[in-house]
């Protein structure tokens, strides 16, 4: 909307100083027109925005100049500064965050920005060089899902299921649910309960007909009765001892973790599940003698048989 753009550009242009017209267009993904508009809009509306002539001109506000106070505290805005977005909300994110900083005393507002750099949130690598996984979705496609989650609208998507060619569905959205930087739409299709992984929606269709949903939802709730009868499906449990400098290494390759205690020996016990046997012998296999299956006996069979084949195979010099 034009006022939010209009208050992002007050901002900016408070917070950094004098600015191009280039500058302020890539900052609000508006056209270099566009921003002289809202320049000449901010001038008749009394906001004292002048303009500099020359090579390292631009435009820029009277000093002293402010907008109201929110109310914000420096720990609440420094919780929103380094706060992250899983549901393709990154330009509202920024715009909020110029709020936010813009909200603070000036001389608490050097000392935000200081802290916000200093502090990571969710970085693309770890320790270990590993890039985390994350699932890419077009901005337009999370765009028109959002749009009809909070509007109340159903949903027209065009879904790959795993194994399946794409086909278009309609479905009434209940929410949202981002787990592990993956991102999952929850709703019903001709009633029966649906979850839909964000990054298999290839296109997706607000419509102007009103879902068929309950005013109000525990999603919370909705989420973890979901994750429980996935889980039991076509899943199996399994049981496992681990050291505990692998356990990291462990609860990457499984599905879900459902209980984990400290044995007498040191090791983690852990309660957790794969998608299947195989998945399972695979898993438990990467981490070598950090870890021993206990359960269920087809896994501990399974990886017997494949150490047993291994040993054979370099029981004699080659």
């Amino acid at each position: 909307m034009r006022a939010d753009r209009l208050v992002s550009l007050v901002l900016l242009l408070r917070q950094r100083g004098r600015l191009t017209a280039d500058t302020l267009a890539r900052e609000l993904e508006v056209s270099t027109r566009t921003v002289l508009r809202d320049i000449e809009a901010l001038s008749a509306a009394g906001v004292p925005v002048y303009t500099e002539r020359g090579r390292h001109g631009g435009f820029a506000l009277l000093p002293g100049f402010r907008t109201p106070l929110t109310g914000l505290n420096h720990d609440e805005a420094l919780a929103l500064l380094t706060a992250g977005s899983g549901l393709g909300l990154g330009p509202a994110l920024a715009s909020a965050m110029r709020k936010v900083v813009d909200a603070l005393p000036e001389s608490h507002q050097a000392l935000a920005g200081d802290a916000a750099q200093r502090l990571l949130v969710e970085p693309e690598t770890d320790l270990l060089s590993r890039r985390p996984v994350t699932d890419p979705i077009p901005t337009a496609t999370l765009t028109e899902v959002r749009r009809a989650v909070l509007a109340g609208h159903r949903l027209r998507i065009h879904y790959a299921a795993t194994g399946r060619p794409p086909q278009w569905r309609t479905v009434d959205p209940i929410g949202l649910v981002t787990v592990r930087d993956r991102g999952y739409l929850l709703a019903t299709r001709n009633g029966a309960d649906r979850t839909y992984r964000l990054s298999r929606i290839l296109a997706a269709e607000e419509l102007p007909d009103p879902a068929q949903r309950d005013d109000r939802v525990d999603l919370d709730r909705a989420w973890r009765e979901r994750s429980a009868r996935f889980l039991s499906d076509d899943h199996i449990a399994v049981q496992v001892l681990v050291d505990p400098n692998r356990r990291d290494d462990l609860l990457t390759t499984a599905v879900a973790v459902r209980a984990e205690t400290l044995g007498p020996d040191g090791r983690l016990r852990l309660d957790v599940t794969y998608q299947d046997l195989r998945h399972a012998v695979w898993a438990l296999w990467q981490l070598g003698t950090a870890a021993e299956a206990l359960a269920p006996p087809s896994l501990r069979a399974a990886l017997h048989e494949r150490a047993t084949t291994l040993a054979a195979r370099y029981q004699h010099p080659a």
